[in-house]
């Protein structure tokens, strides 16, 4: 297998090389064979290439099986230069779902415990304008008294995302998913959605299927987040609640993610770039580090590789065990340790696994 390694900025350089080590750690315990691929993006493509997305990185990343993308500081980039924007990786390589766990630990903060939810927001249209049109924005304004904003659902995008819930959804214990949208008030656009879901639901007897509208299951989330095991939804309503989602355990230092398409996949922890703590060694390096057991999970999979999947499973083991005993924690999450520290610990602990 191939996988592209992509620092990000600031933080990215600290917590991604932790996530590396992790992973090659698993691999060497698993023998699985894989080439690591070093490929420029944000600060780094633009200092390098000229651009924040250099076309020598999109076609690196065309040749490999996933990659492993650290946050980008994008906010900080100059604006109204074409060459400094959030790198387009998620439209170029067409990743239509981002799988975003969220899960709470009995020795880490939290606002509940006991919860362990998968959200999978649809990432190639809605209200996003970024992610639905090829050229021009999804709003616009004819008079500086009126603003439109278009909004778009199609069957395959709702289908796809919800066919990725119900693959893993089968993998997990309870095997449920919950599909959240507005049909009552959205009746073509979230009625669409639901169609396709309740359609990929029938080939799935062995999971159990269900719909919450997308305001009640915000309140059910505040307050019973244990009812839910997997929850899909569309674009817009997906960024909303996966960060609620976060905030529900311990924070954006807790939430990974994972960009999927038809063939290849991403790790991208939830957090931004962080440049106020960028190179003081203080980053929580476990979103980063779940990101990349993520994809192993993804790759064992799709491609049929035990190997992979016997991977994720023992670094889902070391990330229990170094939390459980608290002693190499980054101070976010109530200890001493540096992000160097943490990944150490987790390492260690999967060759031990």
């Amino acid at each position: 297998m191939k996988i592209g390694i992509l620092m990000g900025d600031d933080i990215g350089y600290e917590v991604v090389p932790e996530c590396v080590k992790v992973m090659k750690a698993a691999a060497a315990r698993t023998k699985l064979d894989i080439e690591w691929v070093p490929l420029p993006i944000g600060k780094e493509g633009h200092e390098k290439h000229g651009n924040t997305t250099p076309e020598v990185t999109v076609e690196g990343l065309k040749k490999t099986d996933g990659w492993i993308m650290g946050p980008i500081g994008h906010a900080a980039y100059p604006r109204n230069d074409p060459t400094w924007v959030m790198p387009p990786i998620r439209k170029i390589f067409e990743l239509f779902a981002h799988v975003k766990p969220v899960k709470s630990y009995e020795n880490i903060s939290s606002v509940h415990k006991n919860v362990d939810i998968v959200f999978l927001r649809e990432v190639t249209e809605g209200m996003q304008s970024s992610d639905i049109t090829v050229k021009g924005t999804g709003e616009f304004r004819p008079n500086d008294e009126i603003s439109i904003g278009s909004r778009i659902i199609t069957r395959k995008g709702s289908r796809r995302v919800a066919l990725e819930a119900f693959e893993i959804a089968r993998t997990r214990e309870r095997k449920r998913v919950t599909a959240s949208h507005k049909e009552p008030v959205y009746r073509l656009t979230c009625g669409m959605f639901a169609e396709e879901c309740r359609k990929v639901a029938s080939e799935f007897p062995d999971v159990e299927y269900e719909e919450r509208l997308i305001d009640s299951i915000s309140a059910e989330l505040v307050m019973h987040p244990q009812r839910f095991d997997v929850i899909v939804t569309t674009n817009q309503f997906g960024d909303i609640l996966t960060d609620l989602g976060a905030g529900l355990v311990g924070g954006l230092g807790l939430a990974p993610g994972l960009c999927v398409g038809e063939r290849q996949a991403m790790s991208q922890a939830t957090h931004g770039s962080a440049p106020d703590i960028a190179g003081q060694g203080i980053a929580n390096p476990y979103a980063m580090i779940q990101s990349g057991k993520m994809l192993f999970e993804w790759l064992g999979r799709k491609h049929d590789e035990p190997k992979a999947a016997q991977a994720a499973t023992f670094i889902d083991a070391a990330i229990e065990k170094v939390i459980s005993d608290a002693k190499t924690l980054t101070r976010d999450l109530g200890g001493t340790a540096s992000t160097g520290q943490m990944g150490d610990a987790i390492s260690e602990a999967v060759l031990k696994a």
